[in-house]
């Protein structure tokens, strides 16, 4: 079967291991609505292709994700339109999200995350619903959109606890792989240069499984996770997150969008995210000289 051709993700088979790669390395494979929606065709193909017994999700260029596309688009700052519109576009954004989570942890093969450099936002929560997160010891992880006014998942909590998601989910800090790793929302700290050969190592040991007893076995985790409420609690996640954005046109951040019409979008990330430096974790983790 030849394989599908996609303008912003790389989709690469060797033998039963598929490598679906994020291919917007100059933007940090922030998450565009054309890059999201082949990323979700490319697992599909995947799925439907007998040969294939396991996936490995990651990035090119220096990040796995750095999240949802803000610069432009739909997170480009609050339009000036009545709620009522604003509050049904952002209804029917959100709840898109609830799907596109469970796709990952409902698809009947196993995904192995391999996670470099900034893994943000919404690029985190894709490395929390693979089944197997493997990160480079150059990863950053965080959901600093929280400072602007943004949402958190609640898979986060699922996987970290109350307490661990709240430390970083109500700060927006950035932490390490090895802070990563002690929370519990990856399974391993790996050197940068060795990411890619132990995820392969790693997917063709799942396809030495039979793949019915994966699937099954995996259907058994992600649907159990389901009755106990997982869903429903995405599904809250989502239209709650609505309310928080319909809540960004307060005065503790009119600074943050005036820095975008004065400075762009890299002086808006720069107000937002200045005084929060230094970071626990990661490049910025130092003060800046």
């Amino acid at each position: 079967m030849p394989a599908p051709e996609f303008q912003h993700v790389l989709y690469e088979q060797d033998g039963h291991v598929v490598t679906i790669t994020l291919n917007r390395p100059e933007a940090l494979n922030a998450l565009s609505r054309p890059l999201e929606t082949e990323m979700h065709a490319a697992l599909e193909a995947a799925a439907g292709d007998d040969s294939v017994r396991s996936i490995i999700l990651t990035g090119a260029g220096r990040a796995f994700s750095a999240g949802y596309d803000i610069s432009q688009g739909e997170g480009a700052g609050r339009a000036r339109v009545p709620s009522s519109l604003f509050l049904r576009a952002g209804y029917q954004s959100a709840m898109r999200n609830p799907n596109l989570i469970m796709h990952l942890m409902e698809l009947p093969k196993p995904i192995v995350a391999a996670v470099h450099g900034w893994c943000i936002g919404g690029g985190f929560w894709y490395a929390l619903a693979s089944d197997i997160t493997l990160a480079a010891d150059n990863a950053v992880f965080a959901q600093p959109e929280i400072r602007m006014i943004s949402n958190s998942t609640v898979l986060f909590a699922a996987l970290a606890g109350w307490k661990a998601a709240h430390r970083y989910a109500l700060t927006g800090d950035h932490f390490d792989a090895a802070e990563a790793l002690r929370i519990g929302v990856i399974n391993e700290v790996v050197p940068a240069d060795q990411l890619m050969d132990r995820a392969r190592a790693l997917a063709r040991r799942l396809a030495q499984v039979p793949p019915d007893a994966v699937r099954l076995n995996k259907a058994i985790t992600t649907y159990g996770l389901e009755a106990m409420g997982l869903r429903n609690a995405l599904n809250v996640n989502a239209f709650l997150s609505t309310i928080v954005s319909a809540s960004n046109d307060g005065p503790d951040i009119e600074h943050l969008e005036e820095a975008r019409r004065t400075s762009g979008f890299r002086g808006f990330l720069e107000a937002r995210d200045t005084p929060f430096v230094p970071e626990p974790g990661g490049p910025r983790s130092q003060p800046r000289g």
